[in-house]
């Protein structure tokens, strides 16, 4: 944002519309179409925020004005030294909330609010690599409880030693991309494993992939496009064959995009699981379409989502996280690894909000 003018015009905008649709709400017509009632309530909450620290700011800036009048123009000592410390306070406050206020105006991520498809395969490192994909899944499990959203597992597949070789599950409730969407990209592992006699260490890699869920409207698939095969769910190799067992195998011919939905014993549910993934896989090949267009410097921004990237290392015998992204490093591995991330997300999320701040000119 260029200046507090802008900024004013633009808030101005946002206070016009939240009192447009203050007034559709309550018009008892509106009763009768509930889908167009909880699109306008979900959006006169969102504004209702900005609004309340739109007044806010105008009431500190009235304030500071005034004490500025004060501290000029009044004969009486002692009200001009509370008028002074009136003129300071309301300064700094001011200035906290116009930085809330600019934050709160960034165009925000239509893709925020999605559910999620959420991907972990095991890399380079064998075994090793298998069980960490399952200690990470359990991490994210965890902060999925803990945040009270719900977790669907789609598809796994286990490894020899424990832990996955790929596990694949859908993630539901209030905000999940924009709290996970930083987690994609190869998380790298540091640590001795359990059967290591001599005590080396190995490093290991691990690639996770946070898609946001597509709705049909965003992705048109055409029946045409698909191969859908019967598999044996536990066969060799994943063999597809005809017989009454549930797994299902999805091929998207024109992409070559395959999917395996085999946790449901219905083979209708592990269809529509199937199907949900790949169009989260499609929306997400589109986006990536769409950012490698791009300018650099805004491929620089969402280069967090590129899963070729080593974003973060977890070196166990320092006890160390460290994302190389942003340059954080936190220790307690213990404490991390059962699901305690949000220091880290809370940090990924200010980072590239200051990143946004910088492309608009601001900070």
């Amino acid at each position: 944002m260029d200046n507090v003018s802008e900024m004013t015009a633009r808030l101005d905008e946002v206070a016009a519309r939240f009192a447009v649709i203050t007034n559709e709400m309550a018009n008892p017509e509106l009763a009768g179409d509930a889908g167009r009632y909880r699109k306008l309530a979900k959006e006169h909450a969102e504004l209702a925020e900005v609004v309340a620290l739109y007044k806010e700011w105008k009431d500190l800036q009235e304030r500071h004005k005034e004490a500025d009048e004060l501290m000029r123009t009044s004969d009486d000592q002692e009200m001009r030294e509370l008028a002074k410390e009136e003129f300071a306070e309301t300064a700094q406050k001011a200035d906290e909330v116009a930085k809330e206020l600019t934050l709160r105006l960034l165009p925000k991520d239509p893709d925020d609010d999605k559910n999620i498809i959420l991907e972990i395969r095991a890399g380079t490192g064998g075994d090793e690599a298998a069980l960490f994909a399952g200690e990470l899944f359990n991490m994210y499990r965890r902060y999925v409880e803990d945040r009270g959203w719900k977790m669907d597992i789609c598809s796994m597949s286990p490894g020899a030693a424990g832990g996955y070789k790929e596990i694949i599950s859908s993630i539901e409730g209030d905000e999940v991309y924009s709290c996970l969407k930083f987690e994609s990209g190869i998380h790298r592992v540091q640590r001795v494993p359990a059967t290591e006699s001599q005590g080396r260490i190995h490093t290991s890699a691990v690639t996770v992939a946070v898609m946001p869920e597509a709705e049909d409207v965003e992705v048109h698939i055409d029946e045409k496009d698909l191969r859908i095969d019967v598999c044996r769910s536990g066969g060799p190799g994943g063999q597809c064959v005809n017989t009454t067992d549930s797994a299902v195998r999805i091929t998207h011919i024109p992409t070559g995009i395959v999917v395996m939905s085999q946790d449901e014993k219905s083979q209708h549910k592990n269809k529509a699981k199937g199907m949900k993934i790949l169009r989260a896989r499609l929306y997400d090949r589109m986006l990536a379409e769409q950012q490698a267009e791009l300018s650099e410097q805004r491929r620089a921004m969402v280069r967090s989502g590129d899963r070729s990237e080593k974003i973060r290392t977890y070196n166990f015998p320092q006890d160390r996280l460290t994302d190389h992204r942003i340059g954080l490093t936190l220790h307690n591995l213990p404490k991390i690894m059962s699901g305690n991330i949000g220091e880290l997300i809370t940090a990924l999320r200010a980072f590239y909000q200051a990143e946004a701040l910088k492309n608009q000119g601001v900070g």
